[in-house]
């Protein structure tokens, strides 16, 4: 299993980055899969504490009876518009992807189930310095860390 805290000490720079895009705004976006295997996206909060990335559904959400009955997830960040006048300014997009592991109960007012996220893939996506390239970043446990480019 791939926990958060193991992509921040393979690359801590990649990782901040990337946590500071989600930890922008508090609600994100995540994608199950139907029963039929089509896709779900539904908004859901997710948080970054003692090494893992959970997030939550509540009792009877079909977010959660997707992951139980698939654990893939694609978690997509917030999404910003670049700030107007200045492209090269934008703190980009994230991704991460992985499988869901059920770690309990939500504590607090909510009822609900807390899932921790097996990594298996985070992606950052950006603009270059000049703002005229599409830089795409991704790591995985297996391959580490590379870059592409595209214009």
């Amino acid at each position: 299993m791939t926990a958060w805290k193991d992509v921040e000490e393979a690359v801590p720079e990649f990782a901040e980055r990337v946590r500071k895009i989600f930890d922008a705004h508090k609600h994100k976006t995540i994608a199950t899969l139907r029963a039929n295997g089509a896709p779900r996206i539904s908004g859901i909060e997710a948080e970054f504490a003692d090494g893992e990335l959970t997030f939550g559904s509540m009792t009877g959400a079909r977010k959660g009876a997707d992951l139980h009955r698939d654990p893939r997830f694609a978690l997509h960040s917030p999404s910003v518009d670049p700030p107007e006048g200045n492209p090269a300014g934008w703190a980009g997009d994230a991704k991460i992807a992985g499988r869901a592991v059920p770690a309990g109960a939500v504590e607090g007012d909510a009822e609900g189930e807390l899932f921790r996220a097996d990594i298996e893939e985070v992606v950052l996506t950006g603009l270059n310095a000049e703002a005229t390239m599409l830089v795409i970043e991704t790591w995985t446990p297996g391959k580490g860390l590379w870059r592409v480019e595209r214009k």
